[in-house]
């Protein structure tokens, strides 16, 4: 099949669920792990997360519990920072670094931090390129049998609306470093965590973190896939 080649498993499906996959298992195995570590101050998810707000003049943001595992988030529309069940009321170390790191992005959103409304700008984009792009892909890869140029011109349509998809990944990546950066930071400022306890609110971080480097570099690898299945970077396989 035309979009499942041997090029196509070793190039973006094995790697893709490598890089997923490992990613995926060492974000749970990290909060796990230290969703069972306490902190010495006491303070809950949702507690921590409101300090950082309160510390930053933000009042106009609710925090809430939201049902799931992992399943939080900063929704700037509606100014609601929801913390899963595992991380709203817990007072480990795993849920205060989720919940501060939550907190960072309604402190970029409140700061105006460029890459945050750059990313938001863009959430249209990437629906599209998603969708449609690889729809747009196939055509043109199969129109390039009977007819080269109106091909190349159909695929590179659908090359550019996919790369959507990336130039929104890439955006996040800034995004998701700083809000960690942050909590990283300010939740010692804060005196919410001491600092040597600051290492599990790393791992958790740096961990999550991963998830976002691995779906760029996913996508990147789709997209250099597609390039040389088309011809146009490299030799064409027929």
């Amino acid at each position: 099949m035309l979009f499942f080649d041997t090029m196509y498993l070793w190039m973006v499906l094995i790697p893709g669920l490598l890089l997923s996959g490992g990613a995926s298992l060492l974000v749970r195995s990290a909060f796990s792990y230290y969703s069972r570590v306490g902190s010495q101050r006491g303070f809950t998810g949702a507690q921590a997360a409101q300090r950082l707000l309160d510390r930053a003049g933000i009042r106009d943001v609710r925090v809430v519990p939201v049902p799931g595992h992992l399943t939080d988030h900063y929704d700037p529309t509606n100014k609601v920072l929801a913390l899963s069940e595992s991380v709203y009321g817990s007072q480990s170390v795993a849920a205060i670094g989720v919940a501060t790191h939550e907190a960072g992005h309604a402190i970029q959103h409140a700061t105006g931090y460029l890459p945050l409304h750059l990313r938001a700008l863009t959430v249209p984009m990437a629906n599209i390129g998603s969708t449609l792009g690889p729809l747009v892909i196939l055509g043109g890869l199969l129109l390039m049998a009977s007819s080269a140029a109106l091909g190349q011109i159909v695929f590179l349509i659908g090359m550019i609306l996919f790369a959507g998809t990336l130039l929104f990944q890439l955006i996040t990546l800034p995004v998701e470093f700083d809000a960690s950066a942050r909590a990283k930071r300010l939740v010692v400022e804060a005196g919410i965590v001491q600092p040597q306890e600051t290492t599990g609110i790393h791992a958790v971080l740096n961990a999550a973190a991963m998830t976002y480097v691995a779906a760029a570099v996913s996508t990147l690898l789709t997209l250099l896939y597609y390039l040389m299945r088309s011809g146009l970077l490299g030799n064409r396989e027929e």
